[in-house]
């Protein structure tokens, strides 16, 4: 889950469209030839996940959207498999010539600490070139839970160490993180009830087998609305659109707290450097349109187009800040 540093992440709409501007122009201005031909073809983006959810849905917003601006087809191959593991070696693997993509996610950020043996190198083997979308976490509780915000979570954790439960989509996934975070950041003891995906975390929540769950916005809204469960408050530094009358965690209690998942664009090693530039600046074009904005919104996501400068350093701080949490609450991979 996280983490543009703040002036990256929540930057001045007209600021990102003026840079997103700024590069388009840059671009056919020092490479007029190239930004007239490319692409020619087909272009590829590999997504590491089965069809459906959050990171895929991106995927196939760009996918079609970039098609239509370039009068070229642009296609997801879905790769699913190991926690987005197989994805990513798949696409290691591909020519960097500017045809092929791929979609890469928090998990990406969060592999290097747990598996310090994978087959490919998400920093040396792939080349930044766009933040995608993020994707809100909110903390929810089961309504038998005696707590209204998060300081009176806190209080009642301290005097109950051990014994209230989170539940999450998947030991050392995003939501399981934004637990242990949580736990250090709080000086808590919450207890982890890993599950096998978002969907069975939140039915065991509704049924009051587990206490809490840091869930990803789109599998808790209708729950929240409905009044099936509470939420305490959103992770992310600033309030979310999906849930603004929803405080978020580091202002109820936690100051400094934030985390969230979220999806990123990267290209295999070797992709010429002009050709990441015409990309990042036609996805920023793309995540700019009112229209996307919204598609990404109704799925629970929030556009976040950057520069490849500002997409590695989120990554580089991305997997620096979770490899601290690996280590600090000894997660191990299944």
């Amino acid at each position: 889950m996280s983490v543009l540093p703040r002036p990256l992440l929540h930057a001045n709409l007209t600021r990102r469209q003026t840079l997103t501007t700024a590069a388009v122009s840059l671009t056919t201005a020092v490479f007029p030839a190239f930004a007239q031909v490319y692409p020619t073809r087909q272009v590829r983006f590999t997504v590491p996940f089965p069809a459906g959810g959050p990171v895929d849905t991106t995927a196939r917003v760009l996918a079609q959207k970039l098609s239509e601006l370039w009068g070229q087809p642009a296609i997801v191959d879905n790769r699913a498999g190991a926690g987005g593991i197989v994805g990513a070696e798949i696409a290691a693997k591909l020519p960097g010539d500017g045809y092929n993509l791929f979609v890469c996610s928090i998990h990406h950020s969060v592999l290097p600490s747990l598996k310090p043996k994978l087959p490919y190198d998400i920093e040396k083997d792939f080349v930044p070139v766009s933040f995608g979308a993020m994707f809100p976490v909110v903390l929810v509780a089961h309504p038998s839970l005696p707590v209204k915000n998060v300081a009176e979570l806190m209080a009642l954790a301290k005097k109950q160490p051990g014994k209230i439960s989170f539940g999450s989509s998947g030991n050392g996934g995003g939501t399981h993180l934004a637990g242990e975070l949580f736990n250090m950041q709080a000086g808590t003891s919450l207890l982890h009830v890993p599950y096998k995906g978002s969907a069975p975390a939140m039915t065991d929540l509704l049924g009051g087998q587990v206490q809490l769950m840091f869930s990803d916005a789109p599998t808790a809204l209708q729950h929240i609305k409905s009044g099936k469960v509470r939420a305490l408050g959103v992770a992310s530094a600033q309030r979310s659109a999906l849930l603004p009358e929803v405080p978020t965690i580091a202002e109820s209690g936690l100051p400094g707290y934030e985390a969230y998942s979220w999806a990123g664009i990267v290209a295999p090693a070797g992709t010429p450097k002009e050709t990441v530039a015409r990309l990042s600046a036609d996805i920023g074009k793309v995540l700019s349109q009112p229209d996307v904005k919204q598609r990404l919104y109704d799925a629970g996501a929030e556009a976040m187009p950057s520069t490849p400068e500002q997409f590695a350093q989120m990554l580089r701080t991305e997997i620096v800040k979770w490899g601290k949490v690996v280590k600090a609450a000894n997660i191990q991979s299944d």
